[in-house]
């Protein structure tokens, strides 16, 4: 494809895992770090396609040729400029954030690619993406997408208090984690509130965007809010556990799949890795950001986040630590075992 950058082999979709990101401004560090969360605790292996303004790819290439062989074997990488295939780019470049809007055109761009897990920049991964890629078996004969609501509980969430457009169920799906099967999405006849018959995904976006222009807030979110309030049996909805935002402890704890089981996905949405209004989040991230690829994960990535979150207990996410500590320390002693059991396994062999 003309501007798309290749590397290796064109990835084989059975192999592969695909995430899909889209990087504009200042968030090339953001994305680096999510990437690095990526493949520090994935087991198979990994297909990123970068959407990215032209100033940032030769940044990316250079940053991911840094990291050592060990990890970068363990993936391969596409980088392709900021596209939109129908409609006025200039409008679709100014909804919400620069080029978010580019996430609605992935089943259009990567056409030779079946699944795919969308994030935005500021996830981090606290376990493997094989355990959310699974999740694309659990989808019934009529799913093609899976997001995590908005809220958990509807008179405090966005979208049940302000939203003046249709969203899906009591308390709309926050679309910063988006796993796709993009080869059902472009064979689906989606019903729309335009006409009366189906319309492509294609087909669908650009009248669905000028319709709705003048009511929405959250940009391409609020649009795939309205395209699954008229299909939903399209969706599958994950638990607030695999896009924890927050909403789920800065006004208590509201989010009881992460309570029970750990955070599986970090979402540091409205800038807090970057200020210091949620220290617990900010931690995670710069714990993530400064480990050293080839050192002990428990030593130089574990112990160092313990003693940053004794710092945050006095706030009210920083109160529920296990909550975000415990995926990663399970996730920790997996891939430690496993570590250990090649190489004891190689060394019986001779």
């Amino acid at each position: 494809k003309p501007g798309q950058q290749k590397h290796a082999k064109e990835p084989s979709s059975v192999q592969c895992m695909h995430l899909a990101v889209v990087a504009c401004g200042d968030r090339l560090e953001e994305t680096l770090i999510m990437l690095k969360s990526a493949v520090l605790f994935s087991n198979r292996r990994l297909c990123f396609h970068i959407f990215a303004e032209d100033s940032l790819k030769p940044e990316f290439e250079k940053k991911l040729k840094e990291w050592p062989s060990s990890y970068t074997k363990k993936f391969e990488y596409n980088i392709y400029p900021i596209t939109f295939s129908v409609g006025n780019a200039q409008e679709w470049k100014k909804l919400f954030k620069p080029c978010a809007a580019q996430r609605l055109f992935l089943p259009v761009i990567l056409k030779d690619v079946d699944s795919l897990l969308y994030v935005d920049t500021d996830v981090l991964f606290l376990r493997p993406i094989d355990d959310i890629w699974h999740t694309l078996k659990e989808f019934n004969s009529t799913q093609l997408a899976a997001m995590a609501p908005e809220h958990e509980i509807p008179k405090i969430g966005w979208y049940s208090r302000f939203a003046r457009h249709p969203y899906y169920g009591t308390t709309g799906v926050n679309s910063g984690v988006m796993l796709m099967n993009l080869t059902r999405i472009r064979s689906t006849q989606f019903k729309n509130s335009m006409i009366p018959s189906g319309l492509t995904w294609e087909e669908m976006l650009y009248p669905l965007y000028q319709k709705y222009k003048n009511y929405i807030t959250w940009g391409d979110q609020d649009l795939l809010n309205i395209i699954f309030y008229f299909n939903p049996e399209c969706l599958y909805v994950f638990p607030c556990q695999w896009n924890y935002r927050p909403d789920h402890c800065m006004y208590g704890s509201n989010c009881k799949g992460a309570e029970e089981e750990g955070v599986s996905i970090l979402h540091g949405n409205r800038g807090v890795y970057h200020d210091d209004k949620q220290p617990t989040f900010k931690a995670l991230y710069e714990v993530i950001r400064d480990f050293p690829f080839e050192d002990n994960l428990f030593q130089s990535l574990y112990y160092p986040l313990q003693s940053k979150f004794l710092d945050t207990v006095h706030t009210l996410c920083g109160r529920i630590p296990q909550v975000f500590l415990k995926q990663i320390e399970k996730t920790m002693k997996k891939v430690y075992e496993n570590r250990v059991i090649v190489y004891l396994g190689a060394n019986h062999r001779y």
